[in-house]
């Protein structure tokens, strides 16, 4: 499925740079393109939940990660809802993907807008919380240690106790048809799951609710290296030659037209045996591999360790759509792993080529 919205994603983008700005075309487009990344989302919350989810963790401060997302958050809401940022003064960081931050709070905000009647308030805030071993013992998943807790509350309709007991289930909504997907709660405790954390919800009928999310916080001298992330460009390719191995033929098709029209020079195969033939050409040389991780007859991490008996320095670019234990343990990436989810865009693409060339 992923591979199909890779290529309605891919092709949408690619028309809407060839067609003019006021054409009637681009509207139509951006539909497409708009319900393709909308899959997308939700072929990503049923992943997240089963935590299938490939996800590349970093240290980061929660405070910041929160500041990154309100814009979209206030959007997300409506004019309607006034939206409360209380940041803790201090907060130690915590190892998690950022864009599992935007999926936990985007899928806790959407919930409390629905849950409100005309006006209301959602708040969000952080704190620093130390759990001992008297706490955990009372509350199911708590493991005692240093957490960052982040509280979203609304003053919605809140919940009964029927309701509360199936909150996180995967397709469980008391929405009406059509406004919801019974995803987002079960997508919030997956992401909480997969990152070691717990989560305790707290709501009655007419008082709102509380979500209480508690994320271990990494220690401070593994902590040292943080920085503030800046704004990513779409970087350009310099001639570099890239041998795509992909066997499903529309992917294969779409990573070339991507990989040329960012400038790099680019060999395709259809299979693992298929790309050992296009090196054993005489001058052959390749600047870095870009594979499917699942293909018939060898997997991706396997080609790479036999190309890499003829060329040491190979630099390799995984991609596919799922959690592959080939090379991800529990959905996180090996250390030195370069990886591109499926379905990926323009930018996706350009951004991981050049991280993989410059090793980084």
């Amino acid at each position: 499925y992923n591979n199909m919205l890779s290529v309605i994603i891919g092709y949408s983008e690619m028309a809407m740079a060839k067609v003019a700005a006021d054409d009637g075309l681009q509207a139509d487009l951006k539909q497409i393109l708009g319900a393709a990344r909308r899959s997308a989302d939700i072929t990503r919350q049923l992943l997240a939940f089963a935590r299938k989810q490939t996800i590349s963790p970093e240290v980061l401060d929660l405070n910041a990660a929160v500041n990154g997302v309100l814009k979209m958050l206030r959007r997300l809401i409506g004019e309607d809802l006034d939206l409360s940022w209380q940041p803790a003064r201090q907060l130690e960081p915590i190892k998690i993907d950022p864009a599992q931050i935007d999926q936990i709070l985007a899928n806790l905000c959407v919930n409390a807008r629905d849950a409100i009647a005309g006006v209301g308030k959602i708040s969000i805030e952080t704190a620093q919380v130390t759990l001992d071993a008297a706490y955990c013992a009372e509350h199911a998943g708590c493991v005692p240690g240093d957490y960052a807790l982040l509280t979203v509350t609304d003053d919605g309709s809140g919940m009964d106790r029927e309701t509360l007991e199936r909150i996180f289930e995967p397709f469980f909504t008391t929405k009406a048809a059509g406004r919801g997907t019974g995803l987002g709660l079960a997508t919030v405790y997956g992401i909480v799951k997969q990152n070691n954390g717990f989560i305790n919800v707290y709501s009655e009928p007419g008082q709102g609710s509380t979500f209480k999310i508690y994320l271990p916080t990494q220690l401070t001298n593994e902590a040292a290296g943080i920085c503030a992330e800046v704004p990513v460009e779409m970087p350009p390719g310099r001639g570099e030659t890239i041998l795509v191995v992909e066997d499903e033929p529309m992917i294969r098709q779409l990573a070339e037209k991507m990989l040329t029209r960012l400038g790099y020079g680019v060999l395709a195969a259809g299979s693992p045996d298929e790309a050992l033939q296009r090196l054993s050409e005489p001058d052959r040389r390749i600047d870095l591999l870009m594979t499917d991780v699942v293909m018939p007859g060898m997997n991706g991490r396997d080609l790479a360790e036999r190309l890499r008996r003829d060329l040491p320095d190979l630099k390799t670019l995984f991609m596919s759509g799922y959690t592959a234990d080939v090379i991800a343990r529990r959905g996180v990436l090996d250390q030195g792993v370069h990886f591109v989810q499926k379905p990926f865009t323009l930018r996706d693409l350009a951004v991981k080529v050049h991280a993989a060339l410059a090793g980084d």
